[in-house]
């Protein structure tokens, strides 16, 4: 069986890193990917994917890319599920980000940093509703 995924995109938001009770490191992020087609009014639509990197990936990731890098991503697709306050069971699929590259340079990104230092907007963190604070199944580790 074959479980393999590599993406192309640009973050949506900084790298969420937080860190579990044993002290691994967990970052999730939503990756847009564009569609290899446009709509009928002529854009091109994307797909904006739920991702998970654990431990140095995660640190790395969060210290080296800004909202809108542009990354390549490997890992594989895992599904999980839970049951929603109205007793609703929800199936969840994420990316578990194996490796990634950058693939703008560091001035690139230092200049996306600034520009968005200075902008003033504060903008929404991921929202991971099913999930409390620093949870991690063992499910969910890529290894």
């Amino acid at each position: 069986m074959l479980n393999t995924v590599h993406l192309i995109g640009r973050l949506t938001e900084v790298v969420d890193l937080s860190y579990t009770p044993s002290g691994n490191a967990v970052g999730k992020f939503l990756l847009a990917v564009n569609r290899n087609y446009k709509n009928q009014d002529g854009e091109r639509e994307a797909d904006f994917l739920r991702c998970v990197i654990w431990k140095k990936g995660a640190e790395m990731l969060a210290d080296m890319a800004v909202k809108g890098s542009l990354v390549r991503i490997s890992g594989r697709l895992q599904t999980r599920t839970y049951e929603n306050k109205n007793g609703q069971k929800v199936y969840v699929t994420e990316v578990l980000v194996t490796e990634f590259e950058l693939l703008e340079s560091r001035e690139t990104t230092e200049k996306r940093k600034n520009n968005q230092a200075n902008d003033t907007k504060e903008e929404p963190s991921i929202n991971y509703p099913d999930r409390k604070e620093n949870e991690v199944e063992d499910d969910d580790l890529p290894f």
